[in-house]
């Protein structure tokens, strides 16, 4: 596994598969698994066993992980880029290829 160019907090557009063009904030990273969960993204029920956090159960929605090559930054401006690295006053910082802008 290898670093990820996305970390919790970034805003990122669905570019493949069944939610595509769907846009959300990074909730999780599954780094072992290369997949992050999106907020809003890949909704999924699921069948909750009564439990002592709900003693009721039933059928619970919950956003499911989604593969990060799926998945494409978002600017400022609200466009996607691809993300690069460079040095700035001694520290490493990431930039939109795009619009050359710091993240």
């Amino acid at each position: 596994m290898g670093k990820l160019k996305i970390k919790t907090g970034d805003t990122v557009r669905v570019i493949a598969g069944d939610h595509k063009g769907s846009e959300g904030k990074i909730i999780k990273v599954l780094l072992e698994k290369n997949k992050v969960i999106v907020e809003g993204v890949n909704m999924v029920k699921k069948h909750m066993k009564p439990s002592a956090q709900s003693p009721q159960g039933g059928i619970v929605e919950k956003e499911a992980s989604i593969q990060i090559s799926n998945l494409s930054l978002l600017t400022s401006k609200g466009e996607t880029t691809r993300v690069g690295y460079k040095m700035e006053e001694g520290k490493k910082v990431r930039f939109s290829k795009k619009s050359n802008e710091v993240i």
